[in-house]
């Protein structure tokens, strides 16, 4: 590896949702920049594909089964990857769902619990335990929020997805001032469209049709590239936060999203 700020050689790096998308890509991202990585996720094909890519690409990584709602089992991984590599520099909290999509008159109150549980929960129960084996040598975390929530309001029937959103950006701005005297970083990502397998988890509800108000862009609504971002264009940033090319960064929200909330 080549010595540079974006070198992450023999740095651990604990990642949620790593089985497919952004979590994918920013794995296999760290793995080439040297990074050992900790692929956390529910056992499934996308999970083994991911380990197998980063293993020919020389890299080293470990798979750890986990529900990330599951306070029990996010300890568990946490306490896994400290046991296999002896510390962690870099946690990507990417885990997430757009959950039931629903007028808020219909939405019920275990959907709502589930959408928040599944992405603001988790997010605080990753940084967490990660926080005590980073506390010594410092390190860069790095959350997964949204433009839903933070600059864009018009996803009708998302109330539940982007007030999680919304909070994990409150978490962050909070996490790097308390941490900022361990040397860790924590900054918020805000990805738009982002070709991912998110809609897997997408629940729309007919009742949307009830409070949608129409929104047109006759010539598109991604002005940069006319059409959604690659996953691998966000594990770029990713990589960069969570490099020392970015050290004086923190507490800070960045939008990736090809202008696409400007319009």
């Amino acid at each position: 590896m080549t010595d540079n700020n974006n070198s992450l050689d023999n740095k651990v790096a604990v990642i949620t949702g790593a089985a497919s998308g952004i979590g994918q890509a920013t794995a296999i991202a760290l793995a080439k920049a040297g990074a050992k990585i900790v692929l956390v996720d529910l056992n499934n094909r996308r999970a083994e594909t991911t380990e197998e890519q980063i293993k020919q690409l020389g890299g080293e990584c470990i798979f750890v089964d986990t529900d990330v709602a599951d306070p029990k089992r996010v300890e568990q991984a946490i306490q896994q990857a400290v046991d296999t590599f002896k510390t962690i520099d870099i946690v990507f909290a990417n885990a997430g769902i757009n959950g039931t999509v629903a007028p808020i008159e219909d939405l019920t109150p275990d959907q709502w619990e589930e959408t928040l549980t599944t992405n603001l929960k988790s997010t605080f129960l990753t940084i967490k335990y990660a926080i005590p084996h980073m506390k010594q040598n410092g390190g860069s975390i790095i959350i997964t929020s949204s433009i839903n929530g933070s600059r864009k309001f018009s996803g009708f029937g998302m109330s539940a997805y982007s007030s999680s959103k919304a909070g994990q950006v409150a978490f962050a701005k909070m996490a790097a001032l308390e941490l900022a005297q361990y040397k860790i970083r924590v900054n918020v990502i805000c990805p738009g469209a982002i070709q991912t397998n998110i809609g897997e988890n997408t629940f729309k509800q007919p009742e949307v049709e009830k409070i949608q108000i129409p929104v047109v862009y006759p010539e598109g609504s991604q002005p940069l590239e006319h059409g959604p971002g690659k996953p691998e264009q966000v594990a770029d940033l990713v990589k960069f936060l969570a490099s020392s090319s970015s050290s004086h960064i923190s507490g800070t929200e960045i939008f990736i999203d090809g202008a696409e909330t400007l319009l």
